[in-house]
């Protein structure tokens, strides 16, 4: 919840805005301003302040605890004008705040955060669990000092600044030896285990339960062991396992573990959660890499494992029994076939999870109590990278009309992939460190299988394209080439139909239809076929890609099919270069369109039966209801 608070009308005017835009986010709190902020400050996420930064500080200041559970604050100055990330940036995510509150109230953003102000991205922000000393390691990002990346395998993390480097193969460093051997369940695991004190400026995002303060916190949960020696510069580790961290250290958790769980009918949380820790810690992997339980259907709703789900923090996924027996698993069991109808719960649940590739690393375990017989097993696997693919549009050409949330995602992909014209619009958006690969036209298959080798190698890839990307652009030969292996997103753009139309007023008010008069990938045949179908259904159609120096008769035969079907006097809507500074558009009909005049960059749309010029506009009503009672 957001807590909103104002001292004066002018501040309770904006106030009640941000209310009535999120009636469903915010909370107003009246009263004396003190005790207002005071009561907000302890009930929501964060705040935002319509009051001077110097009063908001004064007030927050007797009330600040720790960085990682203060709220989110944000002010507003009496204008709107400004939206100032005050407290929290990262953490409480008051900088997003801002941006959201900026864009609602029409303000401009103020924030100070020094990886937002140079483009890095926060090590605090990337969505993953971090452990270490994270304002150390990020003051040297900024710095430009030398940072070591060192993973277990590739992560599909946004782009870091130069400065940070790959370390040397095999990824992250291998714990020390136990005390007592090298066997994990050895007596000397859990001393081990145990959590070591950390540097002054050390944090753990506060994600899971296990984190807080008050919550349960049973002896072994996987934390990183003691610095031991020091090494030169800072390092950021990425990995599920429990690693030593120096002093300049950071170990971020991907999601790349699974836990499957079985359990009898009755078993307790402390049952489950225990065998979870114990196994995790005795393997030597850490509780904040863990994405989820997998469990079969009939054990949804256990107490047992809905509880220790709970205390990890992470969803439980289920498995009708059929789908467990089918796969191959280690360790089949009579028990859990002849209870829930599969050989196997633990193990065939996690690796079921886990998706192609997964490894299973813990097979089945069972849980050890005192004087009676286990009544939970667990094992766990480790999923293989997946990377990710953003296909986004970005728009006819103007930057106004390249969407949030297309900027959002070129922001968080490492590796751009794109025609070199179009990665010259957007190249200023990239962060510093974004790998580009770029070509030439004609390439847009190579670009498309680039894009998902890349993706499939664990990176955060972004694949743009003009427009939208699914309308004649890169998306369907990117997703021709993707398999389930990769996450894929579609980032929907502004097409140069849709931009046309808003210059020339409203011709797509009705059905109408797109056509790409390019024969290179479809053959004639089946485009004229096409242009008759409109033709006769009457509906508005748009040319794309209408005429070049190599294919000039294409749209003049495409013009003719539709004047079988209508008069001479239909509108047309000539296009060219929709929305960018040297955009021109001229309104004239089937009759007296020039051919001529149109090229690559030019889309044409033609009204139907029933379109019409209404003041120099081209109106296509959306009814013919509409026009027949217009004329009565």
């Amino acid at each position: 919840m957001i807590g909103l608070i104002s001292a004066t009308a002018a501040g309770a005017s904006a106030r009640d805005r941000l209310a009535t835009a999120w009636p469903d986010r915010t909370r107003v709190y009246d009263g004396p301003v003190r005790e207002a902020v005071e009561r907000a400050f302890a009930e929501c996420d964060q705040l935002v302040c319509f009051l001077a930064t110097g009063a908001t500080v004064r007030l927050l200041a007797p009330l600040l605890a720790d960085k990682s559970r203060d709220p989110g604050v944000v002010c507003v100055d009496e204008a709107g004008r400004y939206a100032v990330s005050l407290l929290g940036g990262h953490g409480g995510g008051a900088n997003s705040l801002a941006t959201e509150v900026g864009s609602t109230l029409c303000a401009t953003p103020v924030i100070t955060t020094a990886t937002d102000a140079t483009g890095i991205p926060g090590l605090d922000t990337l969505g993953l669990p971090f452990e270490g000393a994270v304002a150390t390691v990020t003051r040297a990002m900024l710095d430009g000092a030398p940072v070591t990346l060192r993973a277990d395998t590739v992560w599909p993390l946004p782009p870091l600044p130069p400065n940070v480097t790959p370390g040397v193969a095999g990824g992250v460093p291998t714990p020390p030896a136990r005390p007592g051997g090298d066997d994990p369940t050895g007596p000397a695991a859990d001393a081990a285990a145990e959590p070591s004190p950390r540097p002054a400026d050390a944090t753990t995002v506060p994600r899971r339960p296990l984190d807080e303060p008050n919550a349960r916190a049973p002896q072994g949960v996987p934390t990183p062991s003691a610095p031991g020696t020091a090494r030169p510069g800072a390092a950021v580790l990425v990995s599920d396992r429990v690693v030593p961290l120096g002093p300049a250290d950071v170990v971020l958790r991907p999601p790349s573990l699974v836990v499957g769980v079985g359990a009898s009918r009755g078993a307790g949380v402390d049952e489950v959660y225990g065998l979870v820790v114990d196994v995790l810690r005795d393997a030597g992997l850490s509780a904040l890499s863990v994405g989820e339980l997998a469990t079969v259907d009939a054990k949804a709703d256990e107490p047992g494992i809905v509880g220790a789900a709970a205390e990890l923090g992470v969803p439980v996924r289920t498995y009708p029994a059929g789908v467990l027996a089918s796969v191959d698993v280690p360790n089949p069991s009579d028990a859990p076939l002849a209870a829930v109808g599969t050989p196997s719960v633990a193990e065939a649940a996690a690796l079921a999870a886990a998706g192609r590739g997964g490894e299973l690393l813990v097979p089945k375990r069972k849980s050890s109590p005192h004087g009676r017989p286990a009544m939970a097993t667990c094992a766990v696997v480790r999923r293989a990278p997946r990377g990710r693919l953003a296909v986004v549009g970005l728009g006819p050409g103007a930057r106004d009309l390249v969407t949030p949330r297309a900027v959002a995602e070129l922001r968080r992909a490492s590796v751009l992939v794109g025609l070199d014209q179009y990665v010259d619009q957007i190249r200023d958006l990239l962060r510093p460190g974004t790998r580009v690969i770029e070509s030439g036209l004609g390439r847009e298959e190579e670009r498309a299988r680039t894009a998902v080798a890349e993706a499939r190698a664990g990176h955060a890839v972004a694949l743009i394209g003009s427009g939208d990307a699914g309308v004649y652009a890169m998306a369907s030969p990117a997703l021709a080439e993707a398999a389930d292996d990769i996450e894929v997103v579609g980032v929907p753009g502004v097409t140069a139909a849709l931009a046309a139309a808003a210059i020339l007023g409203a011709p797509l008010g009705h059905d109408h239809v797109s056509i790409s008069l390019s024969d290179l990938h479809t053959p004639w045949e089946v485009i004229e076929r096409r242009v008759r179908a409109a033709a006769e259904a009457d509906i508005v159609v748009t040319f794309y890609n209408p005429r070049s120096r190599g294919r000039d008769w294409q749209l003049p035969k495409a013009l003719a099919l539709l004047a079988e079907h209508r008069t001479g006097t239909t509108p047309v809507g000539v296009v060219r270069n929709a929305s960018r500074p040297d955009g021109t558009s001229h309104l004239t009909t089937l009759a007296r369109i020039d051919p001529t005049t149109v090229d690559m960059m030019t889309v044409v749309t033609v009204g139907n039966t029933a379109t019409r010029e209404i003041a120099g506009r081209m109106v296509t009503p959306r009814g013919y209801r509409w026009q027949s009672e217009g004329a009565r």
